[in-house]
């Protein structure tokens, strides 16, 4: 981790993921085939997606948690994530972006307790901050 990344960005410093998630993220259900992941995660916007169950997070998927063979027509939730991919709500902002930046990771799943899916925590590029749901939007609409 670069000194860099050790700094506390001022607009960190009070805040909590919950202050800071993208709260409409990519959802898919769980029945969701190997083919039709593979499909949303071509979208050079779409990182990591959720697979959700009447608003519970079952698993995350990224490109590479399933393999190159895994046949189009598998529930792709054989291959989903759950640990080491999810942080709690109530965790500071800061905290979790030196947890992100120490896991090499740009995405994570926000959830309660219970298991409830709250949003999706964003990374940005230069690690120093978080991407807002008006920053996801933008980018879906631009040209």
């Amino acid at each position: 981790m670069t000194s860099e990344h050790l700094r506390i960005p001022d607009e960190l410093a009070n805040l909590c993921v919950v202050d800071v998630v993208v709260r409409l993220p990519k959802l898919m259900p769980i029945d969701t085939r190997v083919r039709d992941a593979r499909a949303a995660l071509r979208d050079d916007h779409v990182h990591m997606l959720l697979l959700t169950d009447h608003g519970r997070l079952r698993g995350t998927l990224t490109s590479g948690d399933m393999p190159d063979h895994a046949d189009d027509m598998a529930l792709s939730l054989t291959y989903a994530v759950i640990e080491g991919r999810t942080v709690s709500s109530d965790l500071s902002a800061e905290q979790a972006r030196l947890l992100m930046i120490s896991r090499d990771l740009r995405r994570m799943a926000v959830v309660d307790a219970d298991g409830s899916l709250l949003g999706l925590l964003c990374l940005n590029r230069r690690h120093s901050g978080f991407c807002s749901d008006e920053d996801v939007h933008a980018r879906a609409t631009a040209p």
